[in-house]
C-alpha cells in the first residue's frame, strides 16, 4: 500500500517511514518534492496524480512560542497558513480524489484547566489557549467536516532514540550526561509518547479501516520533574542536578501552555495497540542506544 505524506522527514514522520518501510511505500508530499502545502493547486495536482489511497498529514508549524508571535497577523501569519490553510488544501484534494486523510493533531487542543478524571478522552471538548493550539484545532474542524474518510490522531510529547533535532527526552538526557543543571516543572502533567508506538498505531488504524479521533499517546502521565528523575534512574545518572521549578517561572514571558494534560488511550488500546508507559519507553530507548 502506498502512503502519500507531508512531514515525512520530521521527528515523527521519519521514524514512521523507518519502521514501516517494509509494509508501505511512502511518497513525500512537501517542498522537497516541489509542493508547498499552502499552494492549493500544487497540493491538488500532487494528490491527484499519486496512486496512494492514504494521505498522512503531519506537516505543521509546531514551535508554540513562534506561533504565538503570528497571532497578531491572524490569517496572514505563517502558523495559520500552514496549520489551517495547509490542512484545508490537503482535505479538499482528498475530497476531490476520494482518498483517506489521516491528520496528526496535538494534546494542546485542550486547555488543561478542567481535566476530567482519568484524563481527556477523544470526545471531550477542545478549548485551545494559545495560537498554535488554536490553529491545530481549526485544522481538526476542517477534517471533521470532510465528506470523505478521515482519521484524527492526537499525539503528545513524542520522543525517540535518535534524530537530528532533539526532543524533550534527549534534551534532558543530554544535560544529565553532561552534568548540567536541570530545572524541571513540578506542577504540570503531560503524557509522553514513544514514536515507535505511534508507528504501530498508524499501521493498525489503516489495517482496521478505522475512522474518527484517536489519542495515540503513552500509557503514563506525569510531571516534568518526575520524568527527569525517571530518565536519570533509567540511565544511572546523577539526579542531584535536577531541581524543581514552576510552570509560571519556566514559561515566563512565553506563550501560555495547558498544564494538566493527561490523555486517555483506551480507544486505541481496544484496537490492539500497546502504548508504552514512560518507564517502558526509557528502557526501549536505552536498548536502542546500546547503553
Amino acid at each position: 500500500m502506498k502512503v502519500l505524506g507531508t512531514g515525512l522527514t520530521g521527528l515523527v514522520g521519519s521514524r514512521i517511514v523507518e519502521l514501516l518501510a517494509d509494509k508501505y511505500e511512502f511518497e513525500n508530499l512537501g517542498r522537497s518534492s516541489g509542493v508547498d502545502i499552502v499552494d492549493k493547486n500544487q497540493v491538488l495536482e500532487k494528490i491527484k496524480t499519486s496512486d496512494a489511497q492514504i494521505i498522512l498529514h503531519l506537516a505543521a508549524k509546531t514551535d508554540v512560542d513562534e506561533c504565538e508571535k503570528d497571532k497578531a497577523l491572524r490569517q496572514d501569519g505563517e502558523a495559520w497558513r500552514i496549520n489551517v490553510e495547509g490542512v484545508r488544501n490537503v482535505a479538499a484534494a482528498c475530497l476531490q480524489t476520494n482518498k483517506k486523510l489521516i491528520y496528526v493533531s496535538t494534546d494542546f487542543v485542550f486547555d488543561g484547566e478542567n481535566q476530567p478524571l482519568g484524563g481527556y478522552a477523544e470526545d471531550d471538548l477542545p478549548n485551545p489557549i494559545n495560537w498554535y493550539a488554536q490553529t491545530k484545532c481549526e485544522g481538526e474542524k476542517i477534517v471533521q467536516n470532510l465528506k470523505a474518510p478521515w482519521i484524527i490522531i492526537r499525539i503528545a510529547y513524542p520522543y525517540r532514540a535518535n534524530f537530528a533535532k532533539p526532543d524533550f527526552f534527549r534534551v534532558i538526557l543530554g544535560k544529565l550526561q553532561e552534568e548540567k543543571p536541570i530545572a524541571a516543572i513540578a506542577d504540570n502533567i503531560f503524557t509522553p509518547t514513544l514514536i515507535d508506538d505511534i508507528s504501530s498505531a498508524f499501521d493498525i488504524l489503516i489495517n482496521s479501516n478505522s475512522q474518527g479521533i484517536f489519542h495515540v499517546v503513552g500509557s503514563q502521565s506525569l510531571t516534568s520533574f518526575e520524568a527527569a528523575n525517571l530518565i536519570a534512574d533509567g540511565f544511572n545518572l546523577d539526579k542531584s542536578k535536577i531541581s524543581k521549578t514552576t510552570r509560571s517561572e519556566f514559561f515566563n514571558n512565553r506563550a501560555t501552555r495547558p498544564f494538566q494534560l493527561a490523555l486517555r488511550n483506551d480507544k486505541i488500546t481496544k484496537l490492539g495497540v500497546r502504548m508504552k508507559t514512560f518507564e517502558e519507553g526509557i528502557r526501549e530507548i536505552k536498548s536502542q542506544l546500546n547503553l
